[in-house]
């Protein structure tokens, strides 16, 4: 029986010829490899005999198990043997012919002359794969036949004196082989067909390949017979004998298949599949009834047990009874059956009125949400105000929470730490890639497979209906044709709504009223406005380098430590060591990163103490290169007022409040030329033109002549030109940029500001305060310039933050300039000449 099923093809670039793999293989017991004859396009006269001028009387010897390959067939190998490994190794690096011969015995590990059949075949080495699996494959192809006289090495792999042996082919035009071979093409479709649809291509390849030597070779490579008989197609020299012979072997195993068919039609049973599943069911449930129930009758009289225990409103109940005698009436063959009893499982197991007692010990629950956050006062605030509110009013009504912020801040740890002060089970789901809103409504029961959503799957695993429920990463969720998760959240996330959210799989209505949801996201912006108005939204932002301090002294270190089995006492930090790794190893909002930091410290600590080395008792700043590596961030300093029209700005990044700095300056030409660089966002530039026009507008006003804006051109670029920027805040900076730029007076040293420009010179309050103000004190400034309105933002920050610092609150730009632009020229000022007239 002939097996080669083209699934797969490839180019052999070397001969440019296509070879197609077999699908099904020869499994071999305890191979050297496994049989994947290929099947090539060859031309008519072709004889595979390129490269057998520089065969000599000695060729490595290949020996295989159960194989036998035949001249112009090409075959993967998987090559198992070191022996055998070593010689395909050398062989191609060589660039070598190789004898291939079969074993007489498959279990012989170590074959000898005596254990090998003489006839084999030389064979060229096509290709050497290295597989995922750490084995070898060799893609072997056969040239001619040999005998083989002795093997004269053994080790390092077998070599052997051989003779080439010719094959003794038919005449031309003889009509009986041709008439011999389209029978077994015909016969081999024949087989081919009686195994399934065998691909197109393959039949088109055995009717069309003219080379008839190699097609009978193929053919004799491919049957499924033992290698033994494998080996007497191969010693036949005379082609036409050796085709005989394959004739006889296909007829045979052709006819062995038809009687295999009539066999199985003869005992075919008239009883159907169904039938005999129908008598299997009726004895199995005779015999469980002698036995005292079957296990159907016993679950459902279990699930009644159950429900009689269930606090449940009446009309759930009622449901529930329903679809349980519903369950009782269905065959438990059925596929009915074990939808039904899911549903059943699904009713009964949800916590229907169960409350878990609320612990109104504020002082308790303050305690336990200081020790496990550092800062968020606003969030410790909110939840201690609830407690408050449950205390008096004993109602179990809960608020729906959205924290955003940064990564990294502790948003969903703080989650844990809510339900832990008021002792509630805690869950929580993510949200974050989810696209089909039957994730939180449940699919509808008609479909296969259909499931509640993930609130109604998390209440059952609380096993209270006033959980903290957590709705991780909601600002993530996504919306394709299976609808819109983030609408289907606006039921259960609604306060007048959820006392009676609907699950389209459990289709009874659901009391959600009573839990805490808990959502976090990083960007308000990809959230519904219909979504964010059903929510409390309470910022949390970054960590300032005092508060990561503070959580590295108090959480991260001793955590680390015991992680990794360092004694307390070994080893203290330093703060000023803590303070550098926070600002010159990090540069994040959270303190993600900075615990991964001191996780590698802890590494290198725990290997010196486990290899009997010294380590330091007082981890300081010096020791920070040997553990960490060299500086990875550098904060920017103030760099002086010598130069016309470098102001220096605050910004706000997501990873906390960074100084930037605002150049401008002036270039001969036509006028009326804005150029602006920096990679600066559309609000950035639209801020840069606002500025260029109220200066030019107000000229008079800074004793700025009327021709500097005809006869010169103005650049105006931010620094660190890779980093994008955006935003309105750096307005004034842009003006008193300008400003010093045409009047080249020196800017107030040490001086920093933040806010938006109008057209008609208001300053308007921007964001991100307490992160600005904390870059610019590290930075060295003393004096910062702030719109009127962000005085309340200041005020909010804790007076050991702002030591040392001197804000002006500002109204209008013309504030900006009186304080921000000295009456003092800057060293070698540029020298603003009148254009010359071309007529003079």
């Amino acid at each position: 029986m002939i097996l080669f099923y083209a699934t797969d093809k490839f180019m052999d670039k070397k001969n440019k010829k296509t070879l197609y793999l077999k699908e099904n293989v020869e499994e071999l017991d305890d191979a050297v490899g496994i049989v994947m004859p290929i099947l090539m396009e060859c031309d008519k006269d072709e004889d595979f005999s390129e490269g057998l001028e520089k065969v000599g009387e000695e060729l490595p010897i290949l020996s295989l198990r159960n194989m036998v390959l035949f001249p112009g067939v090409a075959m993967p190998v998987i090559v198992g043997r070191l022996k055998s490994m070593k010689l395909i190794k050398d062989a191609s690096h060589k660039k070598v012919m190789i004898g291939v011969t079969c074993q007489k015995e498959t279990e012989i590990e170590d074959p000898g002359y005596d254990d090998l059949y003489t006839i084999g075949v030389v064979a060229e080495i096509l290709r050497v794969l290295e597989m995922p699996d750490g084995s070898t494959t060799a893609i072997l192809q056969g040239k001619r036949r040999f005998l083989l006289h002795e093997l004269t090495k053994t080790e390092p792999y077998l070599v052997g004196r051989i003779s080439l042996l010719e094959d003794k082919l038919p005449r031309k035009n003889d009509r009986e082989f041709e008439a011999l071979t389209s029978t077994i093409k015909d016969l081999t479709i024949k087989m081919l067909t009686t195994t399934g649809e065998p691909p197109k291509d393959l039949i088109f390849s055995i009717r069309n390949n003219q080379n008839l030597q190699y097609l009978i070779n193929f053919a004799c490579c491919n049957i499924l017979s033992d290698a033994s008989e494998k080996q007497e197609l191969l010693s036949i020299s005379n082609l036409k004998d050796r085709a005989y012979r394959l004739l006889f072997i296909l007829n045979r195993e052709y006819q062995l298949i038809e009687l295999k068919a009539s066999i199985q039609m003869k005992t075919h049973e008239d009883i159907n599949k169904q039938q005999r599943e129908y008598f299997l069911q009726q004895q199995i449930k005779a015999i469980q009834e002698e036995l005292g129930g079957s296990m159907n009758d016993l679950e459902i009289k279990e699930l009644r047990a159950k429900a009689t225990k269930k606090k449940w409103p009446k009309e759930v109940a009622e449901v529930f009874n329903k679809e349980l005698n519903k369950l009782e009436r269905l065959h438990p063959q059925s596929p009915d059956y074990s939808m039904q009893f899911q549903y059943v499982q699904t009713i009964i197991a949800l916590p229907w009125n169960e409350y878990s007692k609320d612990d109104f010990n504020l002082k308790r629950a303050q305690r336990i949400l200081d020790r496990d956050h550092f800062g968020m006062e606003k969030v410790k605030d909110r939840i201690i105000e609830h407690l408050a509110v449950l205390k008096l009013t004993k109602d179990m009504r809960s608020p729906i929470i959205c924290l955003y912020g940064p990564p990294g801040v502790g948003k969903t740890s703080l989650g844990k730490s809510i339900a832990e002060a008021l002792k509630r089970k805690y869950v929580r789901v993510s949200l974050g890639g989810l696209h089909d809103e039957a994730e939180i409504r449940g699919h509808r029961r008609t479909y296969i497979g259909a499931m509640a959503g993930r609130i109604i799957q998390n209440l059952q695993k609380a096993g209270t209906s006033n959980p903290v429920f957590v709705l991780d990463e909601i600002d993530k969720v996504g919306a394709d044709f299976k609808g819109d998760p983030a609408s289907a959240l606006l039921e259960a996330l609604d306060p007048e709504q959820n006392n009676a959210f609907h699950d389209n799989y459990l289709d009874i209505d659901y009391d959600l009223s009573k839990i805490m949801f808990i959502a976090t996201a990083n960007n308000l912006n990809t959230i519904s406005q219909p979504l964010l108005d059903r929510m409390e939204l309470i910022e949390v932002s970054g960590y300032i380098i005092e508060e990561k301090m503070e959580i590295a002294i108090r959480h991260l270190i001793p955590k680390q430590m015991e992680i990794h089995g360092i004694p307390k006492d070994r080893v203290k930090f330093h703060r000023s060591t803590v303070r550098e790794i926070v600002s010159s190893y990090t540069r994040e909002s959270g303190v993600r990163e900075l615990e991964k930091k001191i996780a590698k410290i802890m590494r290198r600590l725990a290997r010196k103490l486990a290899s009997d080395e010294q380590i330091p008792t007082l981890m300081k700043v010096e020791h920070l290169q040997e553990y960490l590596g060299p500086v990875e961030y550098t904060r920017d300093k103030y760099q002086g007022n010598d130069y016309a029209g470098v102001v220096t700005g605050l910004a706000w990044t997501a990873v906390g409040g960074e100084i930037l700095f605002v150049e401008s300056s002036l270039s001969r030409g036509k006028g009326s030329k804005l150029t602006i660089t920096g990679n600066l966002g559309d609000v950035m530039k639209e801020s840069a033109v606002i500025a260029l026009e109220y200066v030019h507008a107000h000229a008079q006003h800074f004793d700025i002549k009327e021709d500097l804006f005809e006869n010169w051109n103005v650049h105006v670029h931010v620094p660190e030109g890779a980093i994008p920027k955006d935003g309105p805040s750096a307005g004034i900076t842009m003006v008193t940029s300008l400003v010093s730029t045409f009047t080249q007076r020196k800017v107030k040293s040490n001086l920093a500001m933040t806010g938006e420009i109008t057209l008609r010179g208001k300053v308007l309050p921007v964001g991100g305060i307490k992160e600005k103000i904390l870059a610019a004190k590290r930075a060295g400034i003393k004096e910062i310039i702030l719109s009127k309105e962000n005085e309340k933002d200041v005020n909010e920050i804790k007076a050991e933050y702002v030591a040392g610092l001197k804000f002006h609150y500002v109204d209008d730009i013309k504030q900006v300039i009186d304080i921000a632009i000295l009456n003092e020229k800057v060293s070698d000022p540029i020298v603003f000449e009148p254009k010359q007239n071309d007529n003079n």
